[in-house]
Order: C-alpha cells, then sequence, then structure tokens
C-alpha cells in the first residue's frame, strides 16, 4: 500500500532555509508541509491540531517562548504534551558540539543535520525523513498499548487535545472533571437510564457536587482569563452570554460532547 506523504512541520526562523525547503516540497510527492513558524508556543499549537510525522528544528531559535537562543524550549513542551505518537525529529544547527548533540537525543531527537556541512541542503533533510520514516516502518512492532487501545482511549485522546487547545491543561483540577464528564456523556448518549453527568462525577471522584461544579467553573475562568481572544473564538465556537463573558459548565461540557461526537 503506498504511504500518505509525510506530513512535515518546520521551525525555522531564517527566511532563505524556509523557502529552500517550500522549493523542495514543491518538487516532490512524499513530503508535506503542515506548517512553517518561527516560533516554539506556534509550533506547538501546530503540533496539537495538526499532528506531523515529522518536525524541522532550528536549533538557533531566536524568537522563542522564555527568550533563549536555542530551541530547548520546544522540546521540553513537546514531552509535556504526552502526544500517543511520537514525530521523528531532526534539528539543523550551525553549533557543532558533542554534549550539545548527546542532550538533543536524550530529548528524543532522531537526528542532527550540521548546517555548515558540504552537503547539507534541504533535500538532504527531507530524505532523511523519508530514510528515517521507511526504516521505521520496515521495523515497527505494534506495542501491546497499541494493540489493545479501546475506543475510550481514542476518545480520551480527543479531549485531552481538545480541552489543551483552549489552556484548560493538566494542572487544573477541573479538567480531569470535564474530561470525565464530556467521556461520561458521550459513551451514554443513547443510554436512556444513564445517570445525571453530577451525579456520576460525584459518584466517581467521592466530591461534593459543589465541589465539582466549582472546579470546572474555575478552569472555565482561568482559560478565557489566559487564553487569546482569537484562539478562544476559534476552538469554542458556541453562543456566550454576553453578561458574564464565560459559559456554564453544563453549557461548555455540552458543546464539546457535541464537537467530539462529530470528530469520531
Amino acid at each position: 500500500m503506498e504511504l500518505k506523504p509525510m506530513k512535515i512541520l518546520i521551525i525555522e526562523d531564517d527566511i532563505n532555509d524556509c523557502n529552500n525547503f517550500r522549493n523542495s516540497v514543491n518538487n516532490r510527492q512524499d513530503i508535506e508541509i503542515v506548517g512553517i513558524t518561527d516560533s516554539d508556543a506556534e509550533a506547538i499549537k501546530y503540533v496539537k491540531t495538526k499532528r506531523p510525522e515529522g518536525i524541522i528544528l532550528d536549533l538557533e531559535l531566536n524568537n522563542s517562548m522564555s527568550g533563549s537562543t536555542d530551541s530547548f524550549e520546544f522540546l521540553s513542551n513537546l514531552k509535556e504534551l504526552n502526544l500517543n505518537y511520537d514525530p521523528i525529529i531532526i534539528v539543523t544547527t550551525h553549533i557543532n558540539s558533542k554534549r550539545t548533540y548527546e542532550i538533543l537525543h536524550r530529548y528524543g531527537v532522531e537526528l542532527i543535520l550540521y548546517k555548515d556541512h558540504p552537503r547539507y541542503s534541504s533535500d538532504h533533510v527531507l530524505n532523511c525523513f523519508i530514510n528515517l520514516r521507511k526504516a521505521s516502518n520496515n521495523v515497527k512492532v505494534p506495542s501491546i498499548q497499541e494493540v489493545i487501545e479501546t475506543d475510550e482511549e481514542k476518545i480520551s485522546n480527543i479531549i485531552n487535545s481538545e480541552l489543551d487547545l483552549i489552556g484548560v491543561t493538566s494542572k487544573l483540577k477541573g479538567k480531569e472533571y470535564i474530561h470525565d464528564a464530556i467521556l461520561y456523556l458521550i459513551q451514554n448518549k443513547d443510554n436512556d437510564n444513564k445517570i445525571n453527568v453530577t451525579q456520576f462525577l460525584t459518584n466517581k471522584h467521592k466530591k461534593s457536587g459543589t465541589t465539582i461544579t466549582n472546579g470546572i467553573q474555575n478552569a472555565i475562568i482561568h482559560a478565557w482569563r489566559v487564553m487569546p481572544p482569537d484562539d478562544l473564538e476559534k476552538y469554542y465556537t458556541a453562543r456566550i452570554n454576553y453578561e458574564t463573558g464565560i459559559p456554564t459548565p453544563m453549557e461548555f461540557i455540552y458543546f464539546y460532547v457535541d464537537k467530539i461526537s462529530k470528530m469520531i
């Protein structure tokens, strides 16, 4: 079976390098660019929404969220996403340091390409991705997790990804309540005998209804306080009460029940 084009995210702040990658991809059918950015923060959003199979990462990234002049912040944040797959990461750099390379490999970087090497080119980088992809496919054995992965796990991953997009992260206790409520309602949408979602959450978490409701509300308030309005409007498209400016817990939960039900 012929493989689909490999989806690649490019994180690079050199315009000439970006143009070289664009030109190279235009002349081949096995690579598709899903995003180009010079920002590590925006790159994380691309990973969440586009799920690239490969990532080209410029090590000397000047537009990093932390203000540092390297891309270690991106690699650290990528690990925290706990993705259910491992993108192939190729780092490109002008730095020639064994210690730096060792650190990058500990972060999960498959390959480091020295930009000042005579053989370096955009086509060479892309060819490396295809070779790594072929090698991975040839030796890949499904893990136990992949074999026994259930619909519940798949839905759970989608819920977590959607909530992450609007700033409802795992650091917020309310995220767990929201996640469990959405999952319960999706799994029981055709069950006429299902119990009230608040009762389900109180039974599962051994907390009062007030505690759970407050936890959900606080997570929503946090998201609307810290996230850029454009992101909220993009990912949360339901109408919001103009007096409060934020959705109620049940409005929020049922919006995602409907949205995610259409995605699965």
